[in-house]
């Protein structure tokens, strides 16, 4: 019975879909129930009662497709034994070990510790997944267990090896022991292994094939050759360097940048598997890593870069962090992309994820003392290369290091194949299910992560009552502010002259001298923002009268020019009058001279 009831917890998500079933079903019956019943069924009522049995219907159909899309995302959470809380999990369930097995094939390309935090983040989500590293030395004194052993520089592999293990620690503890007494001392407990595995199988490939099954690996890890490589640079004054660990103090001795990388030999065969991992990729990942001695050297391999332009899969660059000295001085986003196309050909990258750089300063600098810099993004000039670009959060700190978050990366990647599979019109297609269930874990964690992370910059808060001469040179004032105590300290000028405090060396301060000389600081400028926010407001005030008295006088002129208008208007009635009185005396006139002239001809005639 506990089983029973587990499904009707809040996290199984099943009581929403049985609640749509039976509505369904009573909306459906009361259709039935009015058509047996009814003695007279008109136009409307018979409408109505066929739209209630079709939503009804239609409630019980899609509650039950909902229902057992659930209980598949319900398999395989129980399936999935990276799932570390067991509130989501159901005991009652089948156990289906397929699952994973129908995950995307994900090729991984590259070597260091950017490739290995790939390979932790996407174990999370498929068992199809392909790490294809180099198989060169890092330049580096070669150790006695591989002198002893004749072995191959296998460091990638070992670091991919532990990167894909259930337990990472003890898999990295186990890899890297070294055996202190007797026959064995100095030699390492991964050479070991490996070297008897090529024994027992006769071939290497084949034995790191099989090391999936031994050590009980999530995915494999080929070698993209099983020649030895030698990775050399040619420099753009013309000097070549053959030696992968003379690359970075070469290139600072002759102040030049690297011109190209190649390996040596240049015709070395690619091992097998490596190719047809790529042609059955669902998606290819290159990078991160050190862009010249991890990246590029892995496309050189005749055969890798031409398979990957040609193939369907998602073609995505994961961008480093910083850059590093000796290879990427002052390189910006575009220049990493740009060094892989003039290498490898364009085609080969797709999709750019890079990091939104908002890091704390106290971060970087550490990094600044090395000779190394954040990532400049010039999105406009990435985007020219035919790059689509995708920002993400994808950095975090482990110990006092910035490191590519494997949980973020895997998350933007997979985004990218549910969004191509819900195109594709798959939503219901065990993989998607699968994918978008711990898609939607992962960014859960990812949210609680960012609300507890303290190495990325945080908006400020606006400060009420703030005038706006501050909250426009704000940023302005802070800076003066640290120049002036920054040349205090230069000068050798003590922040509080008091006699109990001690004398301080000039290139320390105390915190407590700084706070004080901020404090002191701000109030001169709250004094200052009041000085002007009465100037402001006197100002204000000797406006206003200026104004008042504007419209005092414009309100005079306007009765002045009303008088004047009334002036005018009966000065021109008086004019009319007169017009009128002196055309009647002129009439008159007229009529006494007509008269007077019939008077005189009346008198001629008697």
């Amino acid at each position: 019975m506990k089983g029973f009831f587990r499904w009707f917890r809040s996290s199984a998500k099943m009581k929403r879909w049985m609640l749509l079933i039976i509505i369904g079903i009573v909306l459906a019956c009361y259709g039935m129930a009015e058509i047996l019943t009814g003695k007279r069924l008109d136009f409307w009522p018979l409408v109505r009662i066929i739209v209630c049995f079709v939503v009804g219907f239609i409630f019980v159909v899609s509650g039950m497709i909902h229902m057992q899309k659930r209980t598949l995302e319900l398999l395989v959470q129980e399936t999935d034994d990276r799932i570390e809380d067991d509130k989501t999990k159901i005991n009652s369930l089948i156990f289906n070990k397929k699952v994973y097995d129908q995950g995307p094939k994900i090729v991984a390309i590259g070597g260091g510790t950017g490739l290995n935090a790939v390979l932790k983040g996407l174990k999370n989500y498929t068992d199809n997944l392909t790490a294809i590293v180099t198989v060169s030395d890092y330049g580096k004194i070669i150790p006695e267990s591989r002198k002893a052993l004749e072995a191959m520089p296998l460091d990638d592999i070992k670091g991919s090896l532990v990167a894909l293990s259930e337990d990472e620690n003890v898999m990295e503890h186990l890899m890297n022991l070294k055996f202190q007494n007797g026959r064995l001392r100095n030699l390492s407990f991964g050479d070991i292994y490996l070297l008897g595995m090529k024994e027992l199988y006769g071939d290497f490939a084949q034995s790191i094939e099989q090391t999936r099954k031994v050590l009980n690996i999530t995915g494999r890890v080929l070698p993209v050759t099983l020649e030895p490589i030698t990775i050399c640079a040619e420099l753009e004054d013309g000097t070549v360097i053959q030696s992968r660990d003379k690359i970075p103090s070469m290139v600072n001795s002759q102040t030049s940048k690297i011109s190209r990388i190649f390996i040596n030999p240049t015709n070395c065969r690619v091992a097998p598997g490596v190719l047809e991992a790529i042609e059955e990729a669902d998606a290819i990942v290159i990078g991160p890593g050190s862009l010249y001695t991890n990246v590029i050297p892995n496309l050189l391999v005749k055969g890798v870069a031409k398979a990957i332009r040609e193939s369907k899969a998602f073609k995505i660059y994961v961008s480093n962090l910083m850059t590093e000295p000796g290879q990427t001085d002052n390189y910006t986003l575009s220049d990493h992309i740009k060094a892989i196309n003039e290498h490898a050909g364009k085609g080969v990258i797709e999709y750019c994820i890079y990091d939104t750089g908002e890091l704390v300063p106290e971060y970087i600098r550490k990094y600044n003392m090395q000779g190394q810099d954040l990532v400049e993004i010039d999105s406009s000039k990435a985007k020219s290369e035919g790059v689509n670009l995708m920002q993400r959060e994808i950095s975090h700190i482990e110990g006092e290091y910035i490191r590519h978050n494997p949980d973020a990366i895997a998350a933007s990647i997979i985004q990218l194949i549910c969004d191509d599979l819900k195109f594709k019109d798959m939503q219901n297609d065990t993989k998607y299910v699968l994918l978008n269930d711990r898609l939607k874990q992962a960014k859960k964690s990812l949210k609680e992560n960012r609300r507890n992370d303290n190495m990325r910059k945080t908006k400020k808060k606006k400060v009420k009552g703030e005038s706006k001469f501050t909250k426009k040179y704000k940023d302005r004032i802070e800076s003066i502010q640290e120049a002036e105590i920054k040349m205090k300290v230069k000068a050798g000028i003590p922040i509080e002259e008091e006699d109990d405090i001690p004398e301080e060396t000039t290139t320390t301060l105390t915190q407590k001298n700084k706070k004080k000389e901020k404090e002191r600081l701000l109030k001169e400028q709250k004094q200052k923002e009041k000085m002007l926010n009465k100037k402001n407001s006197k100002l204000k005030e000797s406006h206003l009268n200026k104004e008042k008295d504007k419209s005092k006088e414009e309100q005079l002129d306007r009765k002045n020019n009303k008088q004047q208008s009334k002036g005018k208007h009966s000065g021109n009635s008086s004019k009319k009058e007169k017009q009128k009185v002196q055309v009647d005396e002129l009439e008159e006139e007229q009529k006494r001279s007509f008269i007077n002239a019939i008077n005189k001809i009346r008198h001629e005639d008697e």
